[in-house]
């Protein structure tokens, strides 16, 4: 499962190790020698680092001698983007994939996961930045998916989405204003695009996609939960695929 890693030595040890770190906080002007070390070794395996006052430090702290450095270790590892296009080329099926753009809540993008395992998806993309990660929740969450589901994680979604447009993939995103979801044609490879929990979809990513699709409200409220609209929009992918065979 995921794990808190504190002190100067521990984290250090985590990255020489080759150990996933989601995320590293340091304390703020904090300046010598062996945290300026941490911090270039946290940069060269593109790790987020946030520098915080001391008391979001004490507050993160688990042990109460954190030496002003926690780490946050992935409770999986992570998989390649390449790892779960080879799943589908396996599978002899056309691609599949979820991308999430800002998830935040652990409880979500373990729902995510684990309806993108049973509606046959063969993966899961998310952002370094503004995201959760791997975290335990996530796993829990999951009811096992993450064992099977490979989750992917990049530097830039929006570059992520050009390359795989190169490779025969579109992307349909979910957003109210755009077309009603079984309206469009969602058989061939396929990236479902799920937005932040919040804003939803980015506006940068939102006009990369080729569809935007939305699902049918009848209502007084004017919104779904992110993982429940994930659901929605994952199994109309389902149906169309089966309607086609």
């Amino acid at each position: 499962m995921s794990e808190q890693i504190e002190g100067r030595n521990a984290v250090m040890e985590a990255f020489r190790a080759g150990r996933c770190v989601d995320k590293l906080f340091i304390l703020d002007g904090c300046q010598d020698g062996p945290v300026r070390s941490i911090a270039r070794e946290a940069r060269k395996h593109d790790t987020i680092i946030n520098f915080v006052p001391k008391e979001r430090l004490d507050q993160l702290s688990e042990t109460g001698a954190h030496q002003g450095v926690i780490a946050q270790v992935a409770a999986y590892e992570y998989a390649e983007v390449e790892d779960i296009l080879k799943k589908a080329e396996e599978k002899g099926e056309p691609p599949f994939i979820f991308l999430l753009d800002g998830i935040e809540d652990p409880h979500n993008l373990g729902a995510i996961i684990r309806t993108a395992n049973l509606a046959g998806a063969h993966g899961v993309i998310i952002p370094k930045r503004r995201a959760v990660g791997l975290t335990s929740t996530v796993a829990k969450t999951s009811a096992g998916a993450l064992n099977y589901t490979p989750v992917a994680k990049v530097t830039n979604l929006g570059k992520t989405i050009d390359e795989l447009k190169e490779k025969g993939i579109w992307f349909a995103c979910a957003d109210m204003g755009g077309e009603t979801m079984y309206r469009l044609n969602l058989t061939g490879p396929i990236g479902l695009v799920i937005g932040n929990e919040g804003e939803g979809v980015s506006r940068l990513i939102r006009e990369k996609c080729d569809y935007i699709a939305s699902i049918p409200m009848k209502g007084e409220i004017d919104s779904l939960n992110a993982s429940v609209a994930a659901g929605v929009l994952a199994y109309e992918i389902v149906r169309q695929r089966l309607s086609a065979k």
